[in-house]
């Protein structure tokens, strides 16, 4: 009987899908325990944050478990994060595991505003996040999380502690000088103030590091595909046909530094009326789907264009803290769930599981 259910159950988990991973649950690592007179327990150990998510996650295989296999089966989920492979031969920064650039190469299509959300969201789950403001000429995360104002402290007068804000560790530029004054400087001065943004905070041990990126392909984002380690990058856009094609563009620049694009997020992708609740397409209907399809990208989801989101964001609050349950914060859970479940598809860089070397600027 037990041989039975076992041979039963193997099936199940070669054919179970697991939410939001795309692959099955026996290629994910999945084992079955069969214990006289109790019910068969999935134990499952996945590669992404799974706090508040879990109970849903577990639901959800569990059900299906039980209608392939015809039989009742529990499922227990663990996570843990793992230090994934970066481009080159870049080793990743001594207690950070992953480095994620949100990229987007046309302005104003709410990059900062889901950086912030997305980064918030994965610490809701149990993750240990950063941001580094990379935005050198307009630095928005301060304002966004709520401590503009703030400086950071350094204790030897060579590096920087990170600024605590909604429970992650954040630095920005914006942190260190008058942001009422233009920062007008050359590229040199840019690229140098990124790598020391980067290289000389004191970051805790983190799962990942977000890098809100500015707009653009230029001294930035060449600093960033040279010197720093970047396990992976997602790329923000709006529907419309303009930021489309500078979506592609962003695409095709990550892909020629040999940085791995983990999908594309479509933000504002519709209006809802807070009166009638009609949906409005404001930016068009489809674009984000087809430049994933066209692309091989994973659209790892749409956004909703949304008067509380900015209302939060300018008030330092943004929608994930200041209302986690909100239907609207829930879909920025749902996209930052997937794409750290697409990070952890990638290749595990083993060698920093035995140590790794302290990058530090040149």
């Amino acid at each position: 009987m037990v041989a039975t259910l076992q041979n039963k159950l193997d099936i199940a988990l070669e054919n179970v899908m697991i939410p939001l991973l795309g692959e099955s649950a026996a290629a994910a690592g999945g084992k079955v325990e069969i214990a006289a007179d109790s019910t068969p327990t999935l134990h499952l150990k996945l590669g992404f944050p799974v706090g508040r998510a879990a109970h849903s996650i577990a639901s959800q295989i569990r059900s299906e478990l039980s209608s392939v296999c015809d039989t009742d089966v529990e499922v227990e989920l663990g996570w843990k994060v793992h230090a994934h492979s970066v481009q080159g031969k870049l080793r990743p920064i001594e207690g950070i595991k992953n480095i994620v650039a949100v990229s987007s190469a046309k302005g104003g299509v709410g990059k900062s505003t889901v950086a912030a959300n997305l980064a918030l969201a994965l610490a809701a789950e149990g993750a240990r996040v950063g941001m580094l403001d990379a935005d050198i000429y307009g630095p928005s995360q301060p304002t966004m999380l709520g401590v503009a104002g703030e400086q950071p402290v350094s204790r030897d007068g060579k590096t920087f502690e990170p600024i605590q804000a909604h429970g992650l560790a954040m630095i920005s530029i914006g942190c260190l000088i008058d942001t009422e004054q233009p920062t007008v400087w050359r590229g040199p001065m840019v690229t140098q103030a990124l790598n020391q943004l980067l290289f000389q905070t004191n970051w805790p041990d983190l799962d990942y590091l977000f890098i809100d990126m500015p707009p653009g392909t230029g001294d930035i984002q060449l600093t960033l595909s040279q010197k720093v380690p970047v396990s992976g990058a997602v790329i923000v856009t709006t529907p419309q046909d303009i930021a489309l094609l500078d979506a592609v563009r962003g695409l095709r620049m990550f892909e020629k530094v040999h940085i791995p694009v983990l999908g594309l997020i479509e933000n504002m992708s519709s209006f809802a009326c807070p009166g009638c609740g009609d949906v409005t397409p404001l930016f068009g209907v489809g674009g984000g789907v087809e430049v994933a399809t066209r692309n091989d990208l994973r659209l790892l989801g749409q956004l909703p264009l949304d008067l509380r989101i900015r209302e939060e964001t300018d008030a330092g609050q943004p929608t994930v803290a200041a209302d986690p349950s909100s239907p609207v914060a829930q879909s920025f859970t749902e996209v930052a769930l997937a794409l750290a479940a697409q990070l952890a598809t990638r290749p595990i860089d083993y060698n920093h599981a035995f140590g790794s070397v302290k990058i530090e600027p040149v």
